[in-house]
Formats: C-alpha cells, structure tokens, sequence
C-alpha cells in the first residue's frame, strides 16, 4: 500500500500573491483553477486538474482586490464555491486559509435585530463542507467559537514585533489607541521591551487623553486593523497633544478603505507598517512598510498537512 497523501495548494482572486509566496515557501506550486466573473455578476470555480484525496489549502482573504475585479463578498462568495467544487471532486481534506477574515468585527448584536454576521459567514463555509480554518489575528479571538470545524488562529505579532524592533529606541512608548486594543498593545509591548501608554478617545480633559509617559519620546500606536483611518488620526492627534517627539503605527490588516493612504498621510507618521494579509495598493507610498506572513502560513500549512502541533508555531501568543 503505497498510498501517499497530497498537498495541493490553490489561490482565490483576492489573495494571489500571498498565496504564490506561501506555495514558494513549501515547495510546490499554486493548483491551476479557473476562476471567472460572469458578466451577470455570478461567480464561476473549476479545478483543472484532480484534487481527489488531496489535502486542499483554499487561500482566500475575504477583501476586495484593489483593481476592483473583486468586492469583499465577491470574494466570499468566490471562497464558497472553490470549497463546494473541492469537497464535491472527492479531496481528502478542505482547509480554507484565510487571512483577513472579513466581517470578524460584526461578531455581536450592538443593537437589536442586527445579525451577528461573523457567525452567518462561518456557518456558510461550514455548510459547503469546509473541513478546516486557518486564519491570521482575529479582530476578537472568541470568533473561533463561532465555528463547529477546527480553527487555527495565528498570529502576526512575532513577525511585526522582529521587524520593528530593529529600529526602536531604548525608551520607546507603544500605545493603545482606545480601551478595546490595550490587551494586543500589551503584549507588543512586551515583545519589544517597550512601556505601554492609554488613548481614552472619550476623555473630556485633553490633558487626560493620553494614560501614560509619552513626552519626547518615540510612540508607536498598534492596532488590529486599518480601514478609514478614523481612529488612528484621532490618536495622532491625542500624541502631538501630549507632545510625542514621533509617531508611528502598526495595523496588522491593511484593509485601507478608499482615501485612507491620502488621509493617513497627511498624519506625517514615520511609519506604518503593516502585513500583507491583504493586498496594499500599487504605488503605495514610502511610508507604508509591508511585511510578509508567507513564512507564517507556510509553516501552519505545513504542520496541519503532517498533522504536527500547530501551538508551537505561536507560543500561545494568539489568544
């Protein structure tokens, strides 16, 4: 019984790039798959080649391509099927990788009647048959509950944290921009060495805003995502209040909304650095550092396919 088991690795529309690093990584090359949007607008998926009793690693972030071939549920929609077409072509296993797993924020009712739509998406990947989820800084980490099949939840912060450090000062200050961050902020904080301040966007006294020791000295305003920019320019000006001799700012997702890029620079950060779970514009400026979780996935790929721990790829840090 010479029976062995298949990687096969396949890019959705949204995630090509990242998905020809992390098959780059591991030594194979990226499934050939026809994908087309029909001119009714529906979404089309067919594996050119078997996929039967393969592992099959779905790569997908659930956010619009930047040429505008994809919208966010174009995207999904466009995950949905290459799923469906794998688990219906007989493969062993179908692992979605996700990235940036959009829609994480809607993870609660704020108000009544509203869906908690995290919960909608990933019950509609579980419903095509989805054997598997791998997925990189969950905006809250208890969306893993949302699902009945495996999640592994990784995190950026090792890669971030190892390019970032290489260029702080000693008394550099990592700031939360506001009460939900300050858990994510701490631990940064911890991985550089660095102390930690508090923004309270709702302080009433603008000598209050800022919980911390920021006064000449370098900060670094961390956050999960940025979309609109709306809460990193309010801590940016909170910072140039306190009298911040610099500022930069990490945000693991650059989800970057139209107008962001022009919006946040005119913030004259020194940085932002971010990873590229989603796909930054072309052209983008020099201001905007991008760091690869190719080695990241690659790994994580790699040891749920030889079924190792995937714990130690993270050291815990994820939660």
């Amino acid at each position: 019984m010479d029976y062995d088991k298949r990687l096969m690795l396949f890019a959705g529309r949204a995630s090509n790039e990242l998905a020809g690093a992390i098959a780059q990584r591991l030594g194979v090359e990226a499934g050939p798959v026809d994908l087309q949007t029909y001119a009714s607008g529906e979404m089309y998926c067919r594996y050119e080649e078997s996929v039967r009793g393969a592992d099959v690693f779905v790569i997908q972030s659930l956010a619009g391509t930047r040429d505008g071939t994809l919208s966010l549920n174009d995207a999904l929609m466009e995950l949905v099927l290459m799923i469906d077409a794998a688990v219906g072509a007989s493969a062993h296993r179908v692992i979605a990788v996700i990235p940036w797993f959009g829609y994480s924020r809607q993870d609660m009712k704020s108000r009544l009647r509203e869906p908690i739509s995290a919960r909608a998406v990933a019950r509609m990947l579980e419903s095509v048959g989805v054997s598997r989820v791998l997925t990189v800084d969950l905006h809250t980490g208890q969306a893993q509950g949302f699902f009945r099949v495996p999640v592994d939840h990784m995190t950026s912060l090792h890669t971030l944290t190892q390019d970032l450090g290489e260029r702080l000062p000693a008394d550099a200050v990592v700031v939360a921009p506001d009460a939900g961050r300050v858990k994510l902020a701490k631990k940064f904080a911890t991985h550089l060495g660095a102390e930690l301040a508090i923004l309270d966007p709702e302080a009433i006294h603008e000598s209050h805003r800022v919980i911390g020791e920021v006064a000449g000295r370098k900060t670094v305003v961390v956050d999960d995502i940025i979309d609109t920019g709306s809460t990193l320019t309010a801590a940016v000006g909170a910072l140039r209040d306190a009298q911040a001799t610099s500022i930069s700012a990490v945000a693991m997702h650059p989800v970057l909304s139209p107008g962001t890029l022009e919006r946040v620079g005119a913030l004259g950060l020194e940085e932002l650095l971010v990873t590229d779970t989603v796909g930054v514009p072309s052209g983008a400026p020099d201001y905007l550092r991008v760091v690869s979780c190719a080695d990241l996935l690659a790994d994580t790929i790699h040891r749920i396919f030889v079924d190792d721990s995937v714990a130690e790829a993270f050291g815990g840090d994820n939660l």
